[in-house]
Order: structure tokens, then sequence, then C-alpha cells
């Protein structure tokens, strides 16, 4: 052979009978130059290969194998620990269609950028094609894509993940050659591209491309720059395609909760970071609700796909597979279900370990202590926590013990209510109801947390983040709020929109609402206005309890507490609404007439 030219990729696997998958596989092949191919089936002997590999390299370490069977631990590159949302783009043909919300960059100028750290960077790696399912594999609901990686890693966690291998490639072949045969675009799958490269933060890029249905991602191993099923596809792409199809992509969680009768009815719910989205999912009702027989079934802690059904109901689907959840806090005391979940087949990401080979976290209360951190160093507090505070645990939703066996209904679940909430440390109530679904966009829209930077002295800054979507919504944020407000259509069946804040501080600085379990007597309330079975008392904000129609038996408090988790604070709403009023106007001309309208009609309200 020509010295000048290279040798052939050995290839293993399948590979595929679909022409443009084969086509693209061969294309990276010759852009990235890796050494070996694998196509991944998903399959146990497979997995179990990958892990002998990573054990004998280091990048996997087993951990207790009494006391966690089949766990690993996995230590980032320090400059890798995060999704770096600066470095994130989203490549449209113009501006606009990105909107403010997010970082911008023409398709050909970032495919040309990113292209050029791909060209050679498998040089001495394997590539492994990852065909994957986002939902389950039989759902209508469920949407396809491809992740070419260089990272055994990332496979171990999409395959946690995601509905991953076999399966799923037969199903991206069999829409391959249907799309083929109505003369449509042979690929309708999400091509995602990925390497670690050199874990280079100034050589790091996640771009974007929805409407080549395409990720690129450079330079990060970490888990939402490097699981392009996760954030990058089940999100920002989906949020994109959600749009042209007819149905929402969200950051929810969704969790169904059963009552004594037997009746289980099904709650969507977004938070911010930091605002107990996991918790919600995984919440263990008080002892007195479990004594009556109430239940909560968890379908997913993180993302939510919902679309009309025929008889005008929203119904959902997990697109997700597993939990990709942060470890500090997660305790037998904030989240039993998440502790019990994560005791076997579990990969721990940055957490520290004890003297017998234990993952520890701060927070995690076990009566433990660390002896390394999760640089692999000697623990010592004055130089670094144990745990890094974004450190993970990646593990299978099926081994939650409230999984809620819906997860794999095709159809999804008919979705009851949508809640909004952030961290407000003053002004919002416990609960509130949005009067109609116009108005229930314009909370979504406009919902907010406050940032503690103690340093400089600030008290809480209000940080506005619609639809718990700021990071990941794949276009314009005006165009979103568009879509949302276009379901309300003649024959729709939609939930009602709630607001929540667990967060409400006393003058004392203390919380007021006990919050964890004891969040059910909320969600009972608003199921109960759902059947049309509790009143609620109208403000110009939406629909308050009625105090006494909430079962607050077992828990105390104040009359401050009362007053300020129930009531309405006129003066203060006034000021609210001119920030929301603000707040919509950044988005200019593209904001939904009738969401300004809403904005405009509460603010008189207020003022009247």
């Amino acid at each position: 052979m020509d010295a000048a030219s290279p040798t052939p990729p050995t290839v293993s696997g399948t590979g595929t009978s679909l022409a443009a998958l084969a086509d693209w596989v061969n294309a990276v092949a010759a852009l990235t130059r890796p050494d070996a191919i694998h196509w991944c089936d998903g399959s146990e002997a497979e997995s179990a290969a990958l892990n002998a590999q990573m054990q004998a390299d280091g990048t996997l370490i087993a951990l207790n194998p009494q006391t966690h069977p089949n766990c690993w631990l996995h230590r980032s590159n320090p400059q890798d620990v995060a999704r770096v949302e600066h470095l994130t783009f989203i490549c449209t043909p113009e501006r606009e269609d990105a909107g403010p919300n997010n970082h911008w960059m023409a398709p050909t100028e970032a495919h040309a950028k990113i292209d050029a750290l791909f060209d050679g960077c498998m040089r001495g790696r394997t590539l492994y094609v990852v065909p994957y399912c986002m939902g389950p594999i039989d759902s209508p609901l469920a949407r396809c894509g491809v992740e070419i990686t260089d990272s055994p890693y990332v496979v171990a966690n999409m395959r946690i993940m995601t509905r991953m291998g076999a399966p799923a490639l037969a199903r991206i072949e069999r829409e391959g050659a249907e799309g083929a045969a109505r003369g449509e675009r042979a690929s309708t799958f999400v091509k995602g591209l990925h390497s670690t490269g050199e874990l280079d933060p100034n050589r790091r890029f996640i771009m974007h491309f929805p409407e080549e249905l395409t990720i690129k991602s450079y330079g990060s191993g970490y888990g939402g720059n490097a699981l392009l099923g996760k954030k990058c596809h089940a999100l920002r792409i989906a949020s994109y395609q959600a749009r042209s199809e007819g149905w929402l992509a969200e950051h929810m969680l969704i969790l169904g909760v059963e009552n004594p009768q037997g009746v289980t009815r099904y709650i969507a719910a977004a938070f911010p970071s930091a605002c107990g989205k996991t918790n919600l999912a995984m919440l263990i009702p008080p002892e007195g609700y479990r004594q009556a027989g109430w239940k909560i079934w968890t379908v997913g802690d993180d993302i939510c796909w919902m679309r009309p059904g025929a008889d005008g109901q929203l119904y959902a689907i997990n697109p997700e597979a597993g939990f990709f959840g942060v470890a500090p806090g997660t305790s037998k005391k904030s989240n039993p279900n998440a502790l019990a979940t994560i005791q076997s087949n579990t990969i721990f990401t940055n957490v520290g370990v004890t003297a017998d080979n234990q993952p520890w976290w701060e927070g995690i209360d076990n009566g433990q202590t660390p002896v390394t951190d999760w640089q692999g160093q000697p623990f010592d507090p004055a130089v670094r926590p144990a745990a890094h505070p974004n450190s993970r645990f990646t593990v299978s939703a099926r081994q939650c013990p409230s999984y809620s066996p819906m997860t794999e209904d095709p159809q999804g679940v008919p979705i009851s209510a949508i809640v909004f909430g952030g961290r407000r440390a003053s002004l919002v109530p416990l609960v509130f109801e949005a009067r109609d679904w116009t108005h229930g966009v314009l909370v979504g829209a406009s919902m907010g947390s406050e940032t503690t930077a103690a340093a400089t002295g600030a008290v809480g800054v209000l940080r506005r983040d619609p639809m718990a979507m700021k990071p990941f919504c794949g276009y314009n944020f005006a165009d979103y709020f568009g879509h949302w407000l276009s379901f309300d259509q003649p024959g729709a069946k939609l939930p009602k929109i709630f607001h929540v804040n667990w967060f409400r501080k006393g003058s004392d600085g203390k919380f007021l609402w006990p919050g964890f379990g004891d969040n059910l007597r909320v969600l009972e309330w608003m199921l109960a206005r759902v059947e049309g079975k509790a009143g609620a008392i109208e403000t110009p904000i939406g629909l308050l309890p009625v105090e006494a129609e909430m079962d607050l038996a077992g828990i105390t408090l104040s009359e401050e507490a009362r007053s300020k988790l129930l009531g309405f604070d006129r003066e203060g709403w006034q000021a609210e609404f001119a920030g929301i009023g603000e707040y919509l106007a950044s988005y200019g001309g593209r904001v939904p007439p009738a969401l300004a309208a809403e904005q405009q009609q509460i603010a008189r309200a207020l003022e009247e």
C-alpha cells in the first residue's frame, strides 16, 4: 500500500442496511480517521467488554461490590465538569430564528469551525456508532438518533439513558425505508457527532443545526455536552422539531398521583435547577397520606414530550430511560427513593469515596466520611469538597422504587396539570392557578428564580427562566411562546396550569413551607381543582386556594406562614408585572400579541 494511504479502520458490529446512515458514518470516519469502527448493539456482552476496557485504562473504577454491586466511579478532567452554555450554539441561517435567548452562529461558519477540530481527532481511537431511541421503542411519540463518539464512557451512559442498540437501529432503518418509499428524505434520525478531543476548554464547542437535525460536540466528555441524546437532542433539537410537527419538548418531570380510590392522574412540572425537580418526581407521601392509600409514580425526572391525542388531551412520554441526577444533597431524608435507586448498577461521576470504597458526597448524611476527593486526592475540606457540586449518578429509571410501568406506554400518559415554579424567597405564594391557557403561558413565560451572591452582598437576583427552558430552547423564545399558545384550539382539553413556590421565606429568613413529602398537599389541591371539587379565591395574578380546602393536618404553620403562603401582595405584584412587561419587550416585535395583551390586562387589574 502507498505510504500516503491510511490503513482503513477495522470494523466490528452489524453495520446498517440504511444507505443514508452508512454514508454518514463513512464520511465521519474519513474526517476523523479512527483506527477502528464499532457498531453498538446494546448487548450485555458488549457492555461487559466496554466496562472491562475502561476498568483496565482507569476510565472506570469499581466501587465496593458488597454495598454497591456493579457500581463504578468516573473522574472527569477537572476542566470538564459541567455544561458550557457560553460555548453552546444554535446554528440557523437567520440569527433572529435562534433568538436573543441563544448564542448563534451561521451554519456554514459553524460547520467549518468545528470540522477543523474533528479533522483527524480519532487517530488511535475507536469510533463508536450508537443508535438510540428517545422514548419507548414502539411509541409514535418517540424519535431516534445516532451518536458517533470516541468515548466508551459516553457509550456506557447512553446505554443507560436511552433505548440504545439493535432495536433502535431497526426502527431507524424501517423509518428510513418508509420515508424513501414515499420519496422523502431518507434520514429522519438526528445525527450527533461527538469527540472528547483534547478536553481543552479553548477547543470546545457544542453546535446545533436544527434544520439539518444535526448536533456536533467537540472537546468535552461531560454529560450534557457529550450524551447527545439528553439536552442536545431531547430539548434543543426536539423543541425545534416539535414546533414543526405540532408537539412540545419540555424540561419537565412527569409524575402520577394515585388517590385512595385507585385513580391516577399525571402532572408535568418545570423547575429551574436547584428547585427540587428530582425530589418532586420521586416524592414519598406524608405518613397520613400513605396510610390513606395515596401513592406517587415516577414517569420522568427531567424531560417531557407532549402531543395532543385524538381526544384533545395532551399525552406525555419521558424520552429518557434513565436518571442523570445531581448527587450532592441526595440523602435518605431529602430523597429516599433516589438513594435506593442508586445502590446498584450505577455510574457515579466526580464523587468522593470512603475508606471501604463507597461513593460519598456532601449531604449524603450516612455517618461515613470520605478519604479521597473527586480528583482522586486525599480529602481535605480546606482544599476542595469531596464531591464536585455538579457530581452525578447515571442509573436506569427502572430501578426507582416509585417507577411507573406507564413509563413504557407507547401512547404516553394523559396530563391533567402543568406546574411551573421557581425559587422565590418573597412575593410569590405557595400555589396559584392560571385562569386559562393564555394566562398559563404567561405564567410559564415569566417564571424565574432568585440567585444569592453573598460575596457581593446581593440579597437575591431574579433570573427569568421561561418554562425552565432558558438554556435548552432551540429557537427564539418569542416564537416558542407563540407555539405554546397555538395549542388552545376548539375541542382541545388542555391541562390546567399552576405555579408553585416551595421556597417562600419568613421574616426570620427560614422557609415557611416544610416541602418534601408535604408538597403532595399542594398537588392534592391542584387535582381537586382539575376535578371541580375545590373552590378558589380570584385575584389579578390567578386563583389562590381557600385555606379550609387544603389538607394541612399534621403540619404547623405560623400566622405569618399562612398569610404569606396563601396571600396576595398587590403592591409587590405591581412591580413584578412591570418587570414582566420589560422582559417580554426584550424579544421585540416577535412576542405574540395575545401574550403582551395578557400582561397588560393583569397589570391594569393590579392598579385598580
